[in-house]
């Protein structure tokens, strides 16, 4: 698991990011502390983490997209000097007595964008700082260091608060950056070669959702880890409430409670690698997910700190062994072309339903009490183990999203301008026609590749005078995103393309075809010229 630690750029960043993250936690400590003392009603409480999320939800899809486009290191920068100033900000105006619960909330949320701005950007910048066989224990290890800060900067936290009050523990936060915004200011990435055509904000944002929409594999992680999300925010939504009215606990108690939660993840980390050994991806979850749900029941009727302190062991146990198994899932279905919004589009998807339903659990306990919605929240979770069994997360772990670089570009009389489209593409087959059944099984497979690096409409056409012959045709927006297309094919799609021409039996090469709109009005050009000008 300590592997990645010997790349020296990744060693740098994680000892900071502990040191940040701990700031960060003992930040949450005070923060939900402070909400119970001056506005102590579940609503309210259950707000924070709405507003500690919702902006992950807002940012997350163009954060991604714009971490796709643009270079990695400024955007995280520019992220980090954002949460200094927040967490500064609520710092002094909290030691002045100036913060009620709605001011507590807004620089919640303008805190949460920095982090909403730089999450898909960290996230996608793994993968440049270690090489490839050691992603899976830096995905590990970065979960081990942030659930440790957990458990560290709680108990701090809780220290802090209870000696020196909330004002000062902000601002600790604030300096907390200054570590992290060193690392990236001397972090040099290696430069890649550029793209022949650079993606705009609004086309990367739609091949974002279309990537999506066509990846059975990113698509089972959203649906496992927006049920996770969704059940599991019951807890951390009441949590504070739990520790003051039901369990009796200071800030300091409350602290201990979110620092033994973090022990528990550190636990978890370490028996993880032994249960992948011998499990599947899927039963790691199922595991996870069960245990949270009974960690959810056992609070619900815990009494005292030690009891409710067993649960958190659980809980703790869980949150990083699923956790980690959805992060590694999104990691290996995502290409590096897209992988900044792939994984913005499961952290839309996670830290989302959990914004929502935090807001949610808080306004049933307002009528019902603080047990029934952990009594719910544990139903709806294990029950989510078996619905989810149709999206398997296996299937992650049989793609490989090296890119292949195995498309030739076209041989052309003249280049098209970049925004000129739709084009088609045709691609003409001669088979066997007895093993036409087995064709169209393998174009459908294919339609889904070609759909999610770039095409918006895809169909597969048979010539009634010879049944030989079968056309493929798909559509592309413009020019420019079909040579993006050339560009995104990887190890697994190549694969795919040698089951279908399997299938191609005449003496000549598969017959490929280019066609571009044959009509370019005024207006066309001007929309082309504007564009241009709105280049990222």
């Amino acid at each position: 698991m300590w592997s990645p630690l010997g790349e020296p750029v990744y060693k740098a960043l994680w000892i900071a990011a502990v040191v940040s993250n701990v700031g960060s936690f003992m930040q949450e400590v005070g923060s939900a502390w402070l909400m119970t003392s001056i506005a102590p009603d579940p609503l309210k409480v259950a707000l924070l983490q709405t507003a500690a999320y919702l902006p992950f939800f807002i940012l997350a899809i163009p954060s991604g997209a714009f971490a796709d486009v643009v270079d990695k290191r400024k955007l995280l920068i520019i992220g980090q000097f954002w949460m200094l100033a927040s967490s500064l900000a609520l710092g002094v105006l909290s030691i002045y007595g100036l913060v009620n619960a709605w001011v507590l909330l807004a620089l919640t949320f303008m805190l949460a964008v920095g982090g909403a701005i730089t999450g898909p950007a960290w996230n996608a910048a793994i993968p440049e700082l270690v090489p490839k066989e050691k992603l899976e224990p830096a995905i590990a290890l970065g979960g081990v260091g942030y659930n440790a800060a957990r458990g560290v900067g709680s108990a701090l936290g809780g220290l802090a608060v209870a000696a020196l009050g909330p004002g000062p523990v902000f601002i600790l936060n604030a300096l907390s950056f200054v570590g992290v915004l060193f690392v990236f200011f001397n972090w040099k990435p290696v430069s890649k070669p550029p793209t022949r055509h650079r993606e705009r904000m609004s086309g990367a944002v739609r091949a974002g959702f279309r990537f999506v929409s066509h990846s059975p594999a990113l698509k089972a992680v959203l649906v496992r880890s927006g049920s996770y999300g969704a059940c599991t925010s019951a807890m951390w939504a009441l949590l504070p409430l739990i520790a003051r009215k039901e369990l009796h606990l200071d800030s300091l108690g409350y602290g201990i409670l979110l620092a033994i939660f973090g022990a528990g993840t550190l636990i978890g980390a370490s028996i993880l690698p032994r249960m992948r050994s011998v499990i599947s991806l899927d039963q790691v979850t199922g595991f996870g997910k069960l245990l949270f749900a009974g960690a959810l029941l056992g609070l619900a009727y815990a009494q005292n700190l030690v009891t409710a302190s067993m649960f958190m062991i659980g809980a703790g146990i869980s949150w990083i062994i699923v956790n980690s198994m959805f992060s590694m899932g999104a990691q290996k279905a995502s290409p590096a072309w897209v992988r900044a919004r792939a994984l913005a589009f499961h952290i839309l998807v996670f830290l989302g339903t959990f914004a929502i339903t935090s807001a949610m659990w808080g306004q049933i306990a307002q009528y019902t009490g603080l047990d029934i919605p952990l009594i719910a929240a544990s139903g709806l979770l294990t029950a989510s183990v078996f619905l989810c069994r149709p999206f398997p997360l296996g299937i992650a772990e049989m793609i490989d999203t090296t890119m292949s670089d195995h498309w030739t570009d076209p041989k052309l009389v003249h280049e098209p301008h970049p925004n000129h489209g739709p084009v088609l593409i045709t691609c003409e087959y001669i088979i066997d026609p007895a093993k036409l059944t087995e064709f169209t099984e393998a174009m459908s497979e294919l339609s889904i590749q070609r759909r999610r690096d770039g095409a918006f409409q895809w169909h597969l056409f048979s010539d009634v005078g010879n049944p030989r012959k079968q056309l493929e045709t798909f559509l592309v927006e413009s020019w420019a995103e079909h040579m993006r297309q050339h560009e995104r094919v990887t190890v697994s799609d190549r694969l795919v393309e040698e089951k279908v021409n399997a299938f191609h039996i005449a003496p000549n090469p598969i017959a490929v075809r280019h066609f571009v709109n044959s009509y370019l009005p005024p207006e066309l050009l001007k929309e082309i010229a504007v564009e241009e000008s709105e280049l990222v």
